[in-house]
């Protein structure tokens, strides 16, 4: 009998199976047909698409069509400041900014200050901006085209946002956010009319808006496609990834509320050392005379599967070593030692590259060429408001 996982926007649960989770969520696996034709398009294949982390999608294939057709496409993704991140939160930045230099895309990323105030039960308002600020420092640092990408923050822009998101609010009834987002009685007003914010990013242009994620907040966007066309706007289109697994085994995401499943961005090489060592579930065996004989489990071994997510690129380089496990030519020891430095040399440039954001911040938020017309102009004209 197959192991039970649970896989919602709140929760995720168990071993999940990605095929099983594609029929029970009703979205169309990545095909090689469509790898091909992204190749094709992009020139290459990133990681992430080489390694099936991104497996699933939403009318992936009316986008490249009609990039194909010149009619192009743009890009929404964002980021809920709860806390500090960990190197899950950056694979859907990573891959976003991929799709940017690949297409030549606008991309638009919303941080959601208001949402997760709304509901942190012990977060400040004023701790939640801080929060937006220092995440926004590590999302620009995965490196976006600053004259085509707009990051802002939900109470810094609300004013644009509301006229259309009271357009999309008259649209959603109680009950569809309800059985969606699993509202009570006890949810306060605020997280209730939260969605229709959420929404209206995918409406900032005139084109299809194709949006990187992992494959729990898929979700969130079938209400957008409920109503979009009743607006005058596309469906929007998704991408979705697999989980990043967590430290401790292959069940569930890594989660900054359990430390010990996570690295996080600001951790120093002696943590990062630490709870690789301690926490990095192992699939080799219990002595090295044993493993010499035997050979580890890279399909259990969690520094293994981290380098095969994204850490080892190489694919030459990811075969060798996973030969040398299974054969037990490489001992678990070695294996995370590899990943260790792996981490730390990722973890130093994203630092160098956050302490420069400092100075960029603005060039993403208002200065840039995209930033500044979202501001001065705004998303829509008053026609389309009125309308």
């Amino acid at each position: 009998m197959a192991e039970e996982f649970i896989v919602t926007p709140w929760e995720v649960k168990g071993r999940v199976d990605y095929e099983k989770l594609i029929s029970i969520f009703g979205t169309q696996p990545i095909t090689r047909d469509l790898l091909r034709k992204i190749e094709d398009l992009a020139g290459e294949l990133h990681v992430l698409l080489r390694r099936g982390v991104f497996f699933s999608h939403r009318d992936l294939d009316l986008t490249l069509r009609d990039y194909e057709d010149g009619k192009g496409f743009f890009l929404y993704t964002g980021r809920g400041p709860s806390g500090p991140m960990h190197i899950g939160h950056l694979i859907p930045f990573i891959f976003t900014r991929w799709l940017q230099d690949k297409f030549n895309v606008n991309v638009y990323i919303m941080i959601t200050d208001d949402e997760k105030y709304l509901d942190e039960p012990n977060m400040s308002l004023g701790e939640a901006r801080r929060w937006a600020y220092e995440n926004t420092l590590d999302i620009i640092a995965v490196g976006f085209n600053p004259d085509k990408t707009f990051i802002f923050h939900d109470t810094e822009y609300i004013g644009k946002l509301y006229p259309m998101a009271i357009k999309v609010a008259k649209k959603i009834n109680f009950n569809t956010v309800k059985a969606v987002f699993g509202f009570t009685g006890s949810t306060n007003i605020g997280l209730l009319f939260f969605p229709s914010l959420q929404i209206i990013p995918t409406f900032f242009e005139k084109k299809r808006c194709l949006i990187p994620a992992a494959i729990d907040q898929d979700p969130y966007w079938r209400i957008q496609r409920d109503i979009a066309e009743s607006l005058g706007y596309y469906k929007t289109t998704a991408i979705h990834s697999k989980f990043m697994p967590p430290l401790t085994g292959l069940d569930g995401k890594m989660s900054s509320s359990k430390p010990e499943t996570a690295i996080f961005l600001h951790d120093d090489p002696k943590t990062v050392r630490f709870k690789i060592m301690k926490y990095a579930f192992s699939g080799g065996q219990p002595t090295v005379e044993l493993h010499r004989k035997l050979g580890g489990n890279p399909d259990i071994d969690v520094s293994f599967q981290w380098l095969k997510i994204y850490f080892e690129p190489d694919d030459s380089k990811l075969k060798k070593i996973e030969e040398d496990y299974r054969s037990g030519r490489m001992l678990t020891g070695e294996l995370k030692e590899y990943l260790i430095e792996k981490i730390n040399n990722f973890l130093e440039e994203h630092r160098v590259r956050r302490e420069q954001a400092k100075e960029l911040i603005n060039l993403y938020k208002y200065d840039g060429e995209l930033a500044r017309r979202m501001w001065r102009e705004g998303p829509w004209n008053i026609e389309e408001l009125n309308s």
